[in-house]
């Protein structure tokens, strides 16, 4: 059995190419992908050769971890059946390539327990569950309501809206960029120097930037919390003093689990959640080259996805 897939020969390298995979076995599903999207955080560091070291991680790889696609063969201990449309969230099904996240192919093997059935509704927009999971586990995360939110990416979008759909209150939310300022549903959106005198008691750091940790405390009260959400590829530091005197506690959301993913299918089918408005970019898997450049550095693409509906 073989996939066309992207892959990362090395660090710049970018190829789209016929990799075998592995046999499966009975509890795993095949999945004949439909969309992959294309993560700024983590894929960018992989695109960079910038990601710290993780066990398995080796060049060639495939990367993704944002794939919705159809089940074409169940194995009988798999605990889904054939037509069923699923998100997974990552493979590691290649003979020839790393899986580090692995998901971005035209057909995967995957562990069943690994995906998860969604409604048929969802199609492309499934692509973001990725996303919204962590959104979802960061805001778990808080010991307190979140007050502001740092970033007006997709994560940031997506913490913003989890916010509101857990029933709390709108939160502000920060962005440098004025490409990005736009698209505020039911919470404002602003410059930093433009917030005025508020403090905040929780703030969720979206932006991957270690650089802004200093400016967010100085705007937190006592005690103060600030959880940090995106990844950062260079050292995290911050202030003592400003920390000191708001008694900071600093988290950190890791990866999202499946329970964070099921809360988020839970959330979209009764309506509390809207994924809508946040899949701007296209392309085929020939056109792989040019829309990881497009995903990485045009602040006008929120989300890049690569349709393998068009892999011919």
């Amino acid at each position: 059995m073989y996939a066309t897939a992207v892959v990362f020969e090395r660090p710049g390298d970018v190829a789209v190419r016929r990799l075998a995979l592995r046999v499966p076995g009975p509890g795993d599903v095949v999945v004949e992908t439909v969309a992959s999207g294309v993560s700024t955080g983590t894929e960018k560091m992989l695109y960079q050769g910038t990601m710290p070291r993780f066990p398995g991680m080796s060049y060639p790889l495939v990367p993704g971890y944002e794939t919705v696609g159809t089940v074409i063969q169940a194995g009988p201990e798999s605990g889904h059946r054939v037509g069923a449309l699923v998100f997974v969230p990552g493979a590691n099904c290649y003979a020839e390539a790393a899986g580090l996240f692995g998901a971005n192919a035209s057909t995967l093997v995957v562990p069943g327990a690994r995906v998860f059935e969604i409604a048929p509704a969802l199609q492309d927009n499934g692509v973001l569950l990725a996303l919204a999971a962590t959104a979802h586990h960061a805001v778990r995360r808080a010991q307190g309501p979140v007050g502001l939110v740092v970033g007006h990416g997709v994560l940031g979008r997506l913490i913003a809206r989890m916010v509101l759909a857990l029933g709390f209150a709108a939160p502000i939310v920060w962005e440098t960029a004025a490409a990005r300022r736009t698209g505020g549903q039911a919470y404002p959106v602003m410059y930093p120097g433009e917030d005025g005198d508020m403090r905040y008691g929780t703030a969720i750091d979206a932006s991957g930037d270690a650089t802004a940790i200093d400016s967010i405390i100085t705007r937190l009260r006592k005690p103060a919390e600030l959880i940090l959400a995106g990844f950062y590829g260079e050292r995290v530091g911050y202030a003592f003093a400003p920390a000191f005197m708001r008694e900071l506690t600093l988290s950190i959301a890791a990866e999202f689990r499946p329970e964070d993913v099921s809360a988020v299918i839970g959330l979209v089918e009764t309506g509390r959640l809207s994924l809508d408005g946040l899949l701007t970019h296209r392309a085929t898997p020939a056109q792989a080259s040019s829309a990881y450049a497009t995903a990485f550095n045009d602040l006008g693409c929120l989300k890049m996805v690569i349709d393998w509906r068009k892999a011919a």
